[in-house]
């Protein structure tokens, strides 16, 4: 089977580029390869409604099961509603889309990839695939170019005995007892009686413990009123935050790995938002990126998917400013204050941050007034981070 593009990874952004392609350039024949069970895994990934543009919007519709009108955060001295769409898409939906888009033997499922080149996947059953390019979109990698926090959770996805009575997602409900970092719990009411429950942590660690988050999951719903009948789905994650590094030594680090001039997208590439985690927007701008590219080989999108991380990277060194505040200089119960600050900004202004598109007044707002944190430790904290890089 000849191949013009391999995809390594068969999650979100390898998934969103081969869907980009097959509506834009459906001569081009694309092969995806996943090591577990099925393309996308199981997950869920939400975005905001200023995440993307109208036509990104409509070219992703199809994956997403579930949209609403505002939003509800909740802390111990306010509770706010904002008036900002929120949509969620799924795994399942993103594996159907792609057994639509591509035949079925370019769909290989249960099959992990051990090695690449630019222009060749080695599979673990010793197969050699080649193709003008290959992508690599296999998740989170070790590295020691970035400085990461981490975003942990477990959910489940569950039927009540009655209805929840939400009218729409609770993004975060921090009024949870406080510990390991900031920890909230974060809703999607899927149905009347059906609701996906995530407890959810800021964390310095990326160690999880699934026995204790289930626990809390039950704990918080007989905390709502609400008794769980049946238990959907499960799902757990470990996400980046970032609060430093260095973006081309990152991209240089798969040289030494022997994988030099391989192209990377997703968590791979280093393509997420730094203080949410969230991934669903960013693989969408590369998939948008790489399907209008002029040439489709392995050195061209190379290029174009480095200098779009670096570029990325680069224009959101605020938001790792302020990770390092809430990571290194705030003591725990204070992390829960500066989140609770910041949703005490307007609509637009949350909006704009949540889409990596702030404006300099917004970081003006953000910074001014009173700091939760007390100003010589967050000062010294900063002075202390940029001297151990020296």
């Amino acid at each position: 089977m000849e191949s013009d593009i391999i995809l390594a990874g068969g999650g979100l952004a390898n998934g969103l580029i081969a869907l980009r392609l097959a509506q834009l350039r459906p001569d081009v024949r694309v092969t995806i390869i996943e090591g577990g069970a099925a393309i996308g895994g199981n997950h869920t990934w939400s975005s905001f409604a200023n995440d993307l543009t109208p036509d990104q919007v409509e070219w992703t519709a199809p994956l997403f099961r579930y949209h609403w009108d505002r939003y509800e955060v909740r802390f111990p001295s306010a509770t706010r509603q904002l008036e900002a769409g929120y949509r969620s898409a799924t795994s399942e939906l993103l594996a159907a889309e792609i057994a639509r888009a591509l035949p079925p033997e370019r769909v290989m499922t249960a099959v992990p990839v051990v090695a690449m080149t630019p222009t060749s996947v080695t599979l673990a059953d010793q197969r050699v695939l080649t193709a003008a390019a290959a992508i690599d979109g296999r998740g989170q990698g070790p590295t020691r170019a970035l400085d990461l926090r981490w975003q942990k959770f477990l959910g489940q996805e569950v039927e009540l005995a009655e209805p929840h009575g939400l009218a729409g997602p609770i993004i975060m409900d921090a009024t949870v007892p406080q510990f390991d970092g900031y920890r909230f719990v974060y809703t999607l009411p899927f149905g009347p009686r059906h609701v996906l429950i995530e407890d959810t942590y800021f964390s310095d660690g990326n160690d999880l413990s699934p026995d204790l988050l289930r626990r809390h999951l039950a704990d918080y719903a007989a905390s709502q009123g609400w008794t769980i009948t049946g238990i959907i789905r499960e799902e757990k994650g470990i996400l980046p935050l970032g609060i430093g590094g260095d973006i081309e030594a990152f991209w240089d680090e798969a040289a030494a790995a022997g994988e030099a001039g391989v192209p990377r997208v997703g968590l791979r590439a280093g393509m997420f938002h730094p203080v949410t985690g969230y991934s669903f927007p960013d693989a969408v701008r590369m998939a948008d990126l790489i399907a209008a590219l002029p040439v489709l080989d392995a050195a061209t999108i190379y290029r174009a998917a480095r200098d779009h991380s670096v570029a990325a990277w680069r224009a959101r060194g605020m938001y790792r400013l302020l990770n390092r505040m809430l990571f290194l200089a705030a003591h725990d119960e204070e992390r829960r204050h500066v989140l609770q600050r910041f949703y005490e900004h307007n609509d637009a202004l949350v909006g704009r941050f949540y889409a990596a598109q702030p404006v300099l007044r917004d970081w003006m707002r953000i910074l001014s007034g009173k700091p939760p944190i007390p100003p010589m430790r967050a000062l010294g904290t900063l002075l202390k981070y940029e001297i151990g890089k020296a």
